[in-house]
């Protein structure tokens, strides 16, 4: 009889039986769509978005990485309700069932609705709408350009109009895609291309479409291009009910690409009956004038004198102002004369010598004063001086001590014995005399005054 052992079973890790969990959903699912509420939203540093979808009975995690979101037209906030397209996949690390996202829209009112409304508010709070940055336009722009394209009714539309009310506007047309996934980078281009070219205006439109459609033009770059660029922009896209985030950026808003036009043009029209006015008027002051200048004329011809008359009137004239300064002159320098004689005078009257003379004996006589009052004041002071000794003398300890008297001090010298009671036995003391001191040590203290 045969024994057969049996074949253990296979053993596989956790991270092998993920792997082919994982490998098994992608395979069997693929790209799903699945509908439902955002929540538990996050947004890390590194730009993936990690989110749940939820109904009333179950939920599921998602993710959505940054290559992805970023190409979403709008923001998700929590509690939208959204249709997520992906892949159904597991997450290894924690073997987390999952939905790796690659694209999502909003469920019921549009994505594209909703990026709008979102790009507006924040340009808006930005200042992109703001008047006060708005260029003006020129009252008669002698080239434009038209950004739109080559084939479409809107550039169509524009030189008609140009071509009817004011065809001495030259039009330069910078081609682009007015939609889909090129349009915007080809629109921001042309932008930069206009300011390069000595351009007076520029003129951005299309005709009317769709919200997608007209999407290009509701795109952030296409908005802050707009808002950079240095030649005024007419914004003319869609029809008269369409509106574009380029409609609120741009200097001005034309309803159409015809409104555009007629907008930035003069009525040729207007303009030759305005020009015939002027050159009535113009007529008209010329002709005044000249009736004016003709009027002049005859009063300055009546005016007029002969020549040889008026230089006689001028030689007497000049005769006479020579008479007048000759006199004038003569009377200046005896005037100069005699103030010269009065100034000798009071010279010779203010002679130094007599002054010095009377000064010299003031000095003599108070130095003499000085010294006597000098000598009188040290005699006083010496006086002083002497009787002051004397008192101080008289009062000083030392004369005391020369007569046989001592002070007795502490053993530091520090303190003045008046007391016996101040010493005690044993203590050594100092004895001041008149041309020493003695060191002593106490035996015995007496009180007499007991």
């Amino acid at each position: 009889m045969q024994i057969t052992t049996p074949t253990p079973p296979t053993r596989l890790s956790v991270s092998d039986l993920n792997r082919n969990v994982r490998r098994l959903l992608e395979v069997s699912f693929g790209t799903v769509w699945v509908e439902g509420e955002i929540s538990n939203l996050s947004r890390p540093s590194s730009g993936h978005w990690y989110f749940t979808l939820k109904d009333s009975q179950a939920q599921i995690r998602c993710a959505m990485f940054r290559n992805r979101n970023q190409m979403l037209r709008f923001t998700p906030q929590e509690g939208m309700q959204l249709a997520v397209r992906g892949k159904v996949s597991l997450y290894e690390g924690r073997g987390d069932f999952q939905l790796i996202a690659d694209h999502m829209e909003q469920a019921g009112a549009g994505a594209l609705q909703l990026a709008f409304e979102q790009l507006k508010r924040q340009l808006a709070s930005e200042g992109l709408f703001d008047p006060q940055f708005k260029q003006p336009l020129p009252s008669l722009p002698g080239h434009i350009a038209v950004i739109t394209s080559a084939s479409g009714a809107a550039i169509r539309d524009i030189l008609s109009v140009l071509g009817r009310r004011f065809p001495a506007i030259a039009v330069s047309v910078l081609p682009v895609a007015v939609q889909g996934s090129e349009a915007a980078a080809q629109i921001v281009r042309a932008l930069k291309i206009a300011q390069q070219q000595p351009f007076d205006l520029i003129i951005l439109g299309r005709g009317g479409g769709s919200l997608e459609d007209l999407w290009p033009f509701n795109e952030e770059i296409v908005a802050r291009a707009i808002f950079d660029c240095t030649v005024p922009v007419v914004s003319a896209v869609g029809h008269e009910v369409d509106f574009t985030i380029s409609d609120l950026v741009a200097d001005q808003r034309a309803a159409t690409p015809s409104a555009a036009a007629e907008l930035i043009s003069p009525d040729r029209g207007e303009l030759l009956s305005l020009s015939a006015g002027y050159q009535q008027l113009l007529t008209e002051s010329v002709r005044r004038k000249l009736a004016s200048c003709q009027r002049e004329l005859t009063l300055t011809a009546k005016r007029l004198r002969h020549p040889g008359q008026k230089l006689q009137e001028q030689s007497q004239r000049l005769d006479e102002m020579e008479l007048r300064l000759r006199r004038a002159m003569e009377l200046r320098f005896q005037h100069l004369r005699q103030r010269y004689q009065h100034l000798q005078l009071r010279l010779r009257q203010q002679q130094p010598s007599a002054r010095i003379g009377h000064h010299r004996d003031q000095y003599l006589g108070l130095r003499k004063r000085l010294q006597r009052a000098i000598e009188q004041q040290l005699q006083q002071q010496q006086t002083a001086l002497g009787g002051a000794v004397g008192q101080l003398e008289a009062l000083s300890p030392l004369a005391t001590l020369a007569r046989g008297y001592s002070i007795t001090l502490s053993e530091d010298g520090q303190r003045v014995i008046h007391h016996s009671a101040q010493v005690g036995v044993g203590e050594r003391i100092q004895n001041r005399l008149s041309d020493g001191t003695v060191i002593s040590e106490v035996l015995e203290t007496r009180n007499d005054s007991a």
